[in-house]
């Protein structure tokens, strides 16, 4: 199968101009299987003591998180944050980054634990709870873009973020967190999603288990100008 790689919002319908235009966006995913008995990066790598995994790896990479810029140039371009936190004896922290358009839609975030996750004790221990969140950067409190109860005795199963006050605004249009130079190409703006997982152990690293982390959202068009503008979508 071939691969086509464009930048602009991928749009579907048959009327692309005028007062009934019906051109609609299309889903985007990026996903990132996390195989916490896989400690070098590679295929389904789980990260490890400070280090979290980059969804756009291929394979799964080391990721950087970058410190929020807030919309704000900068000749230099992003700078690189703090690392996460690293392993403790009864805290363990693993996540993904990814990276989006600026001003995405957020539609889900989803945690498929497949297997559960045992810690480093001698005789492994089932992780006793996950908590899961979703922000902008590193964080260990409420993120900015969906909330996830604490998942308390981890089953293999599905769980799903909710949106609640300004996550839901958030996720409407993802923040503009940092900007990319690149030699040779145009300044371009990023957003930076970043799902943390805040696990509970009796001792420090992960000795296996699998969690799947997934983000679905479509990039919004920048360029469609507006309801009294007319042709409408001119630029796709």
């Amino acid at each position: 199968m071939a691969r086509s790689t464009f930048s602009g919002p991928v749009l579907s319908g048959d009327n692309r101009f005028g007062p009934v235009r019906n051109v609609g966006y299309t889903d985007l995913v990026q996903t990132a299987l996390l195989d916490f008995s896989v400690t070098s990066a590679g295929a389904n790598y789980g990260g490890a003591s400070g280090q979290f995994v980059a969804s756009n790896g291929i394979p799964n990479s080391n990721a950087v998180i970058y410190t929020p810029q807030s919309g704000v140039f900068s000749n230099t371009g992003p700078t690189a944050a703090s690392a996460p936190t690293a392993d403790a004896t009864n805290t363990v922290y693993r996540g993904v980054v990814f990276y989006l358009p600026y001003s995405s839609n957020i539609t889900d975030v989803i945690l498929d634990v497949g297997t559960i996750p045992k810690d480093n004790a001698g005789t492994p221990v089932a992780v006793s709870a996950i908590q899961p969140y979703v922000s902008n950067n590193f964080a260990t409190s409420t993120g900015v873009y969906a909330t996830f109860a604490n998942i308390s005795s981890p089953a293999a199963q599905r769980y799903t973020g909710t949106y609640v006050g300004s996550q839901l605004t958030n996720s409407n249009a993802t923040l503009q967190d940092f900007q990319n130079l690149q030699p040779g190409q145009e300044p371009a703006w990023f957003s930076q999603v970043v799902v943390t997982l805040k696990m509970t152990t009796t001792a420090a690293g992960l000795s296996s288990g699998q969690v799947e982390v997934t983000i679905r959202y479509n990039p919004n068009d920048m360029n469609i100008g507006n309801s009294t503008t007319y042709p409408y979508g001119n630029f796709d």
